[in-house]
């Protein structure tokens, strides 16, 4: 470790302390926000944080409820580093006349709201307002799945990878990448052409994957390189192993570790481990409409997320010893887009989907809910009488049109168990679900309201409420 890494090391601890020391007065809670790609990671925090402005829509948050909130606020964020999360950009790109939904997240940003909170209880006659601070950390989920990278040598990582590549639900997108590796020698000769095109195509693939559905996609930047385009910190592809470690083998084995040290490593360090709270949007609904393969790999990959945190308690100490995550929200996303009917029916498939994760995390003392919400409710429900008997259907403007029509997706299980034991089928065993995609509403505000949502109260009361009171 040199000077400056000495040095980096004590500012950050200098910071931490601080932190620690300001927290006992104005305390903050930082909530992590995260979800794979197309889950609503954006429109979540700018509706959330439109709610908890404008708190018409929030009947279940329970200080709202009782009028205990006086006042919020968004205030400069105290890591001046990160970008800030563009609140009002997006905010505008939903209640525009012609609303869009906003840009998908690319990078990690952030964004502090402070909350003017009034006592309740015997501390209301003798304690004043207080401050609370809810820093909103945004992130991509193939990031977090990155996390896994960390204690896998170049050999494991490939070896996992290559296996993935052949799996069944994989192997079509897999087959031009796989068909190039055959015909590279791993023992061989350094040469940039060649190695580039082989990163090329392994990205390729990762991004074939990404449009079929599918999830647990690593190295996640390859999805999103962002200013790493390019670097040789991206230019890598797994390799089969060789009895001799030649110039190929050993390069792209450098550039593994270097995007474990450039990419991996700053994030876990600078944004991850710093998270008190966590909410996973997770897009159940468009894996289900992906067939039975793709919800297997749904279920891996939030197993790995599940397994990236450190759950447990929190104590009062924790932003000075080190924080852990003590309560995570699996949400099942655009739960709109079926009838409320479904909803039980969609939150107990997100739970059982999770339900190994979630014991491991309460046994350490974490909580761990799985709920079925909208951030922005995109939809209306219609009954449509059809052959005889009534279906039960949303409504809404169609994404790709733009015209309005009243869908019915199809009936999710009754019993997420007997579902799931059909993972390894080529179909579902009780007809397709067809997911679907929606425009947002055109939106007119009433003073003092936030942007329709289902069930996003009951999310902040979940991860917010204990530290509302």
């Amino acid at each position: 470790m040199g000077i400056a890494d000495i040095a980096d090391e004590v500012a950050r601890l200098v910071e931490t302390a601080q932190d620690g020391a300001a927290a006992l007065f104005e305390p903050t809670v930082r909530l992590g926000v995260t979800g794979l790609s197309r889950a609503g990671k954006t429109v979540f925090i700018t509706s959330l944080v439109a709610n908890l402005l404008d708190r018409g829509r929030m009947p279940r948050l329970r200080a709202a409820a009782q009028g205990r909130i006086e006042a919020a606020q968004l205030r400069p964020q105290p890591d001046r580093a990160a970008p800030r999360f563009d609140f009002e950009t997006h905010l505008g790109a939903l209640l525009a006349p012609e609303p869009r939904w906003p840009e998908s997240t690319r990078a990690v940003s952030q964004l502090r709201l402070s909350l003017r909170l009034r006592p309740e209880g015997w501390l209301a006659g003798l304690a004043g307002p207080r401050v609370v601070h809810l820093d909103i950390v945004d992130y991509p989920g193939e990031w977090l799945l990155d996390l896994a990278l960390l204690d896998l040598s170049y050999d494991d990582w490939s070896e996992r990878a290559l296996a993935e590549a052949r799996a069944p639900a994989r192997a079509l997108h897999a087959a031009p990448w796989l068909a190039r590796l055959g015909a590279v020698d791993p023992a061989g000769p350094w040469d940039e052409g060649p190695a580039r095109a082989l990163a090329e195509a392994f990205a390729a693939y990762l991004e074939a994957c990404r449009r079929a559905g599918l999830s647990g996609l690593t190295p996640g930047r390859f999805l999103m390189p962002g200013d790493l385009a390019g670097s040789p910190a991206l230019t890598f592809s797994p390799l089969p192993r060789a009895e001799r470690r030649g110039g190929l083998r050993a390069e792209m084995a450098k550039r593994f570790e270097a995007y474990k040290r450039a990419v991996v490593r700053p994030f876990f360090r600078d944004h991850f481990a710093r998270i008190d709270r966590q909410v996973v949007l997770v897009d159940v609904l468009s894996a289900l409409g992906a067939g039975p393969q793709a919800v297997a790999d749904l279920r891996a990959s939030m197993t790995a997320v599940l397994d990236a945190f450190r759950p447990g308690e929190n104590s009062w100490l924790a932003p000075i010893i080190g924080r852990r995550v003590d309560r995570i929200l699996f949400a099942a996303a655009k739960a709109d887009h079926v009838h409320h009917t479904q909803h039980d029916r969609l939150a107990a498939l997100t739970a059982e989907l999770l339900r190994r994760s979630r014991e491991r995390a309460a046994f350490k003392g974490a909580r761990v809910e799985a709920m079925a919400l909208a951030s922005l409710r995109a939809t209306v429900e219609q009954d449509v009488r059809r052959d005889g008997r009534v279906l039960h259907c949303v409504r809404g403007r169609l994404a790709a049109t733009g015209r309005e029509a009243a869908l019915h997706p199809g009936d999710l299980p009754e019993d997420p168990r007997r579902f799931l034991d059909a993972l390894g089928a080529e179909r579902w065993p009780e007809g397709d679900f067809r997911a679907m995609d929606f425009a947002p509403p055109r939106l007119r505000l009433a003073p003092g309201d936030g942007p329709p949502h289902l069930r996003l109260d009951a999310a902040a009361e979940f991860l917010l409420g204990d530290k509302l009171s």
